[in-house]
């Protein structure tokens, strides 16, 4: 079941922009995503791509978690119901559901990720400083770690450094679901 997508994502991107200082040109310029492509983002006409979402806000100087947390989350919250994940991505092609809001200080991110066939993370590999890990649920997922390409499958895991470039798609015909964690929630 995929939620609603996190709204204003675009908007968002904008205010934290302004905040920073920097034109749309300068953002593209540090991001590598066109000018045209973040406008489009910024005006929610265009959902990017999780590779191109945190290539953005890498150069806003921010992570995923924290572009998506509420102001005032409560640290002292031990049971989520599946409505209180946080989506980080679009919700439809891809699923990124966060456990907790706001992970500042936080030693790991616990996602619950949901691949629609057809999905893509992005044509380019992606990565940031942290270990990640994850365990296949349902379907198959295409997993790309540095040059190697792994096909998993329901009850297949995956453990790897971030830092190397990293893929996730599903070029299959059933949806996929992986239960994942990142430590530290630099994603």
């Amino acid at each position: 079941m995929a939620t609603e997508p996190a709204a204003g994502t675009g908007e968002r991107i904008r205010q934290l922009r302004i905040a920073q200082g920097l034109s749309i040109r300068e953002l593209a310029r540090r991001s590598d995503i066109s000018h045209v492509s973040i406008s489009l983002i910024e005006r929610e006409r265009h959902s990017p791509s999780v590779s191109s979402l945190k290539a953005i806000l890498d150069a806003l100087g921010t992570t995923l978690s924290a572009f998506f947390s509420d102001p005032l989350p409560d640290r002292n919250q031990v049971v989520y119901r599946a409505d209180e994940l946080v989506e980080l991505a679009d919700g439809y092609t891809v699923s990124y559901r966060q456990v907790g809001r706001d992970l500042t200080g936080a030693a790991m991110m616990i996602l619950h990720e949901r691949y629609e066939p057809g999905a893509d993370t992005g044509e380019a590999p992606y990565q940031h400083a942290a270990e990640e890990g994850g365990v296949v649920v349902a379907g198959r997922l295409e997993l790309t770690v540095g040059d190697k390409i792994s096909v998993l499958g329901p009850g297949d895991a995956y453990y790897f450094d971030s830092r190397q470039p990293h893929r996730m798609r599903n070029p299959f015909t059933l949806p996929c679901v992986v239960i994942s964690a990142v430590s530290p929630p630099t994603f």
